[in-house]
């Protein structure tokens, strides 16, 4: 069994969002549970019960009657609530208007900080904008575009678009053109707002040129607004509007779209399953699945998560470090449906030194604390002592997600941060926009653990049989539809792609592409729990510093150069050990892979997609390893690399070239050694 290194208080207990629920189930239904496992194990069996419980505890509402909770145990294609109404705006309002004490969004960037944004005035400005977008044309089930970083005026425009039905999408500026437009341009956008520049390590970066690429190549885009995050003051719009194409009747300052002082908000109120955003997956092999969420699935699970699964509290203040282009970043908006306050910090969370989020958290006096797991590797190796150098005394709460969080990651927090603080690392995906695996303040936390199944998620590790194993490896599986899965893929004829992505290997099970193992324990009281590890992706995909991305769009940079012939990558991720990626190259012949050249390379991934994809080596190899029918064979070779036997990975009779797998049995050999 993993070390205990924290347990709940008996108040932390009492005072738990989670045990409140409990006792409301309790009381109103005449239900018992003797600890989390009973209350997950209904959540999973009672399915629908439990989502109207959701529906009822958090005071959900229609003003036109459903029929039932769900239809059919299907997926996909799961239908919830239907005949329901609701907003996912009106929701976050409903729950955080009438509190003027508070603010609704605390923000700084790497300048300093700026005005906090009361709940009275996000919804003004919310307002302003909604009212410019229909007086532009923008109607239920439109889409806008969002080209932004994690500022403020990036929530303000989402909850707008969200408002009058619009379908959001964002993608952060450090992204390269190319994998923008292999997203925006799939969805056929009727407006875009967008940054000329923002802030990122010390440098301003103008994105005014990238912007009006992105335009000639959206002609579907009519209405543009385009926002300064480095000058809040400037007007940007009149220098961007002498460059864009003639159909663009109109291009607006984002100053003026939100100084409406009488502005009113109304929202639209949709079906439950009107799309609410478009969310991206890595694009391993080829474009990038354009994920489709729900207003009313997001809503509902959203609030579930903040509440129950991170115990955030109306009164609380909720920072999650993340780009505008991970799913945290929705999450991170989830919590206003609580009425907490959002924390944000926009900007480079290791420059000057590791210490720039601790500051925040500190003077800001935030009580939840969320950061990728390779945040706080980070932190260990600089050797940052935020328990000492900073007042950590409101800190309650710490989440950790992107990648598998070690064991020292979790000793290291609990001697250098704050011994009584709560960690909860969760693991979920874009796919979903929720987390499979969370955290639990009424239950201890171990060493490399993660705390258990989230409420309504029916979770299990499926051998190679399909049969769901204990405490062994397998792979995560959810059993049961969640009312946050995707609605659809965009533009997927006949569900195609999204079958083809969860349930080819299970038909009618969701099969998520991490590998995980489920660990029984019995508590000091006798009461079951079940933590869990994921022992990283079981596929192909990149997923750095949180932040997945797919191989295809990397070749993409990488083989533009005249030196490259072919290339191979892949993220090797182990428990307790930070993520190894290395990159194989094939060279036209009179070239050497010397430092000039591997400059190069680097500079285009991060010009083309982000600093976070620059590979840890780069390697020149003679070919790389290809099926017969010419697809790269990278899970086999990450298999190679993770120390499994070549011929448990790869069968060389169905290669193409099976000599080219020889130069990564040799790499392996050496790595090994």
């Amino acid at each position: 069994m993993n070390e205990i290194i924290w347990r709940p208080s008996a108040e932390r207990i009492a005072r738990a969002q989670v045990t409140a629920y409990r006792t409301w189930l309790e009381q109103t239904r005449g239900l018992t549970f003797d600890g989390y496992e009973s209350l997950w194990d209904w959540s999973v069996t009672s399915l629908e019960d439990f989502w109207q419980s959701i529906w009822d505890y958090f005071g959900f509402t229609s003003r036109t009657p459903y029929a039932r909770v769900l239809e059919r145990h299907v997926m996909p294609g799961a239908k919830w609530f239907e005949g329901a109404t609701l907003n996912y705006t009106a929701e976050v309002f409903r729950n955080g208007t009438g509190d003027h004490d508070r603010p609704a969004i605390v923000f700084r960037n790497e300048a300093g900080d700026r005005p906090d944004l009361s709940w009275p005035g996000l919804e003004r400005r919310v307002a302003s904008l909604a009212a410019i977008l229909t007086a532009s044309g923008i109607v239920a089930g439109d889409r806008v575009v969002a080209y932004l970083p994690n500022v403020p005026e990036t929530i303000v425009a989402f909850l707008a678009v969200a408002s009058v039905g619009g379908v959001w999408s964002v993608c952060a500026p450090d992204m390269g053109p190319v994998g923008v437009l292999d997203r925006f341009r799939q969805i056929e956008p009727k407006a875009m707002i967008a940054c000329d520049g923002y802030r990122y390590g010390g440098k301003v970066y103008d994105r005014i040129d990238a912007v009006v690429g992105l335009l000639e190549e959206l002609p579907t885009v009519h209405t543009v607004i385009v926002l300064s995050p480095v000058d809040p003051d400037a007007l940007p719009a009149a220098a961007l509007a002498s460059r864009l194409p003639a159909r663009i009747t109109r291009c607006l300052d984002w100053a003026d779209c939100i100084a409406a002082e009488d502005a009113t908000l109304a929202c639209t109120m949709l079906p439950f399953d009107h799309p609410l955003w478009i969310v991206y997956s890595s694009g391993t092999t080829g474009t990038p699945k354009a994920i489709v969420h729900s207003h009313g699935g997001a809503a509902l699970v959203g609030i579930k998560e903040a509440r129950l699964q991170l115990d955030i509290a109306r009164e609380d203040r909720f920072h999650w470090y993340s780009s505008s282009g991970w799913i945290m970043w929705n999450s991170q908006v989830g919590a206003l449906l609580c009425g907490a306050t959002v924390c944000i910090y926009d900007g480079n969370a290791g420059s000057p030194d590791w210490n720039p989020l601790w500051r925040f958290v500190a003077e800001r006096e935030v009580d939840f604390f969320g950061a990728g797991a390779a945040f706080y590797a980070s932190c260990l190796k600089a050797g940052v002592e935020p328990g000492r150098d900073f007042d950590l005394s409101r800190l309650r709460s710490l989440g950790s997600t992107g990648s598998p969080l070690s064991a020292d990651g979790y000793r290291w927090i609990y001697a250098h941060v704050k011994a009584d603080v709560w960690l909860g690392p969760i693991s979920g995906g874009t796919d979903l926009a929720a987390a499979f695996i969370c955290g639990t303040v009424i239950q201890p936390v171990r060493v490399g653990e993660m705390q258990c199944r989230g409420l309504g998620a029916a979770v299990h590790a499926f051998d190679e049989q399909g049969n769901a194993v204990i405490d062994a490896v397998g792979e995560l599986v959810c059993t049961e539809p969640i009312p946050s899965m995707p609605l659809y893929f965009w533009n997927d004829e006949g569900d195609r792609r999204l079958t083809e992505s969860y349930y080819d290997t299970y038909p009618g099970v969701w099969r998520h592409g991490d590998w995980i193992r489920l660990i029984p324990h019995v508590e000091d009281d006798g009461v079951l729990s079940m933590g869990a590890v994921i022992y990283g992706r079981s596929d192909a995909t990149i997923n750095r510093y949180g932040i997945r991305m797919g191989t295809a769009e990397l070749y993409r940079a990488v083989e533009a150069l005249p030196e490259v012939l072919d290339s191979l990558v892949v993220d090797l991720e182990y428990l307790g050990r930070e993520s190894w990626m290395p990159l194989f190259v094939v060279l036209r012949e009179g070239h050497v892979l010397d430092e000039t050249l591997v400059a190069r390379i680097n500079g285009e991934i991060r010009k083309a997609l982000s600093a976070r994809h620059v590979p840890n080596d780069v390697f020149a190899i003679a070919a790389v390893p290809r099926t017969l029918s010419g697809k790269k064979l990278e899970l086999p070779v990450k298999k190679l690399l993770m120390g499994q036997p070549i011929e448990q990975v790869v069968n060389r009779d169905a290669m193409g070239n099976p000599e080219s797998m020889d130069w990564f049995v040799a790499l392996a050999a050496k790595r090994a050694a």
